[in-house]
This record gives C-alpha cells, structure tokens and sequence, in this order.
C-alpha cells in the first residue's frame, strides 16, 4: 500500500490483528501440559488490587506484534500483563494478537516458563541473525522496553527477575524465590503445592501481607468452608439454648417467660 501526501496515520496504513496473523507458525518449544495449567494458575490468582480488571489485559501464547517496519514480525510469550488498556467486553471483540501500533501500551510483564528448546534464547544467550527478526530478550529488553521480564525453569525450579534499569535489564536478587511488584502492589513466588491435582513448584501470585492469592475454585472452597463453619455454631447454639431450656424447665421454670431483668 502506498502513502498518500500528507502520510496517513500508521493506524490506517499497517495491518491490524485481523490481517496478521494469530497461528503458532514453526516455533520450538510446543506446549506441553506444564505450559497450559502453569499460565492459567498464573491468570487465575493475578489480582491487582490498585488496577480496576478491566483495565488489565494478561495474556497466554498471544501473539505479541512489535515492530511496525517488520509487520509480520513477532513473539509469542508464554505469558504476559499489558496495565491501562480495556478488556474485551463482547466476544466478538477478544484480541485475536496483541499489535503494539494498534495498541500503543506495551507489556508490563512477560513471564516465559524455560524449555530446552527455548532455554537460550530465553535467557539472551543467542546472537540475532543477519536480516532476521531479533531475539526474545532483544525484543523484551532493547525495542518494546518491557519493565519486568522473568523467567522459571521448572527442571531446576528456580525463578529468576529482571528488571529494566537505564536501557538494560538486571538481574534481581531473590533469595526466598519471591518478587514483589511494588506497582501492581503483587508479588510472584514459587509455590509448593497441587494444582490441577499435580503436586509440585509453581509460580503463583501472593499478596502484601505475604499469603497465596487462591484461585476461584479455592475461594468456593473456603466460601463453602466457612459457610459450614457457621452452620454449625449456629447448631452448636441452638443446642446450647435447647439443653438450657431443658433444665429450667426441670426447675420449674417456663423459658418462654423469664422475668424481666
């Protein structure tokens, strides 16, 4: 398509995510089924309390559009948080891909779960290729600026954080496998635990008073927990009263008309 005099604005020019396209296209690392139940426990306990839900976008295998010169290029991270941009309310309207010059807020978080075949790239330990797109850390660190990158490798279950300082990105120090995001007032750790009825390390969101953010079907849980608990001081109670009641009435005392005190 050509420019027209005076240019058009690149929202008008460039494709948009219903022209790109959205289809994991010959990339390492397939997921398996630690990469689908570890980003949906991610999603499920993510619970900003300073960030309205709507105004959080987070993401799984999303195809993340970076580059307007190289509209086809793109990443796919494992997960990841956009803060300040609307959730679709209508079906119709899910995101197909996430298209930086469609969207114009980028990430705040990427999180990418390690695999052989993505471990090296993951960490920045490749080269870009000549006239090929850039790396991942490249992309993360250097063209879209993302402030928290992190990453999990669940063969040796350590979690390491980087966080962008001036044009590149250092390492965190997180001796108790925990890191805390002092903007979404949030924090990220390894958790021992079952999920999915699989006992093992996952990451999990934990609020600031330190306790594990529970996903919906914990929170019913402990609704229906707690639910039972008054049940059954309220039966406690009305056993109470009734064996009470009992023994005025051994006293020749009627219960239903105590005298006024």
């Amino acid at each position: 398509m050509y420019q027209t005099d005076p240019p058009r604005p690149p929202q008008e020019v460039l494709p948009t995510m219903y022209d790109l396209p959205s289809e994991l296209v010959a990339e390492s690392g397939l997921p398996d089924e630690f990469h689908i139940f570890q980003p949906r426990l991610l999603s499920e306990t993510c619970q900003p309390s300073n960030y309205p839900p709507e105004e959080i976008l987070i993401a799984t295998d999303l195809n993340l559009y970076y580059d307007p010169r190289h509209p086809l290029w793109y990443k796919r991270p494992d997960w990841y948080m956009v803060l300040g941009v609307s959730r679709a309310q209508q079906q119709k309207d899910l995101r197909l891909s996430y298209v930086i010059w469609q969207e114009g807020v980028t990430p705040f978080l990427v999180v990418e779960l390690l695999s052989p075949g993505t471990e090296q790239e993951d960490l920045g330990q490749t080269l870009r290729e000549v006239n090929k797109p850039a790396t991942k850390w490249q992309v993360y660190e250097q063209i879209l600026r993302i402030p928290y990158y992190v990453v999990f490798d669940r063969y040796s279950n350590q979690l390491r954080g980087f966080r962008l300082e001036g044009t590149r990105y250092q390492e965190l120090s997180l001796p108790d496998q925990r890191l805390w995001l002092e903007e979404i007032q949030l924090g990220l750790g390894v958790w021992q635990g079952s999920y999915e009825n699989t006992t093992g390390l996952w990451l999990r969101w934990y609020d600031i008073n330190h306790q594990w953010i529970p996903t919906p079907t914990q929170q019913i849980q402990r609704e229906r927990q707690r639910a039972e608990q008054e049940r059954q001081r309220a039966e406690q109670e009305r056993q109470r009263a009734q064996r009470l009641a009992e023994y005025l009435r051994t006293q020749g005392i009627d219960p239903d008309n105590l005298p006024q005190m």
